[in-house]
């Protein structure tokens, strides 16, 4: 099941003929992760300081299928892929209404905090996000 944020798109989100500037679907689709670990309990900045990690983005894959405009309510959802050793994988569609704007899978890597070198997930957080799969 995945989860689902909503995202209103602003003036300054566009260009100047009022469509969603491309760089800023990748803005909604971030902000959703964050409400997505949020929703397990998983606080980034907690992350950062206790198990001192941080889960950078590896890779997008996107496709931009339909414009979102000013003042659209959209709706952002994110779905683990898959989870690796030291990496997640979630799909994420941006919706207005019933039409998907764009689609992408995004690949997380998890990494030292102070050394940004890859270290292995903390079990409790592949635990509260393999239900969700």
């Amino acid at each position: 099941m995945a989860f689902v944020w909503p995202v209103r798109v602003y003036w300054e989100d566009t260009d100047a003929g009022g469509v969603v500037y491309y760089a800023n679907y990748l803005k909604f689709m971030e902000r959703a992760r964050s409400e997505w670990l949020r929703a397990f309990g998983f606080e980034q900045d907690a992350l950062r300081d206790e198990p001192g990690i941080v889960f950078v983005v590896r890779r997008v894959e996107i496709d931009y299928l339909s414009p979102a405009r000013f003042n659209e309510q959209l709706e952002v959802s994110v779905a683990l892929h898959e989870a690796g050793r030291a990496s997640l994988s979630v799909r994420q569609e941006l919706m207005r209404g019933s039409d998907r704007l764009a689609e992408a899978v995004v690949t997380l890597a998890c990494v030292d905090a102070i050394r940004f070198k890859p270290v292995k997930i903390p079990e409790p957080i592949l635990q509260a996000l393999a239900p969700a799969t």
